[in-house]
């Protein structure tokens, strides 16, 4: 069953946040992810979330996803984003 990684996002330094927009395609490809969403500005039709910027990242199971997540190459990366934006993210199963 595939994954999804959800990533709402307002980027707060985005000089410092460019390495990661540079770095992290690698390491999503590496674990056998694509983006579905990639930074857009969404629109908000029902509710309250105000997301700022989107992101969806489609693995082809939970496992890779948290393979990803796991990954103690790409830790340093979820610090730069932690250190450049605020940020919300959640791990989804898919439909089977």
């Amino acid at each position: 069953m595939k994954a999804y990684l959800v990533l709402d996002l307002s980027v707060n330094d985005f000089a410092g946040f460019k390495t990661y927009i540079a770095e992290i395609p690698a390491f999503i490809a590496k674990h056998s992810g694509r983006y579905i969403i990639r930074g857009v500005q969404p629109t908000t039709i029902e509710g309250d979330w105000m997301p700022e910027r989107l992101v969806i990242i489609e693995f082809p199971e939970r496992g890779k996803a948290e393979a990803f997540l796991s990954d103690p190459d790409i830790q340093g990366l979820f610090k730069l984003r932690h250190a450049t934006t605020t940020s919300r993210l959640l791990l989804a199963d898919g439909c089977t």
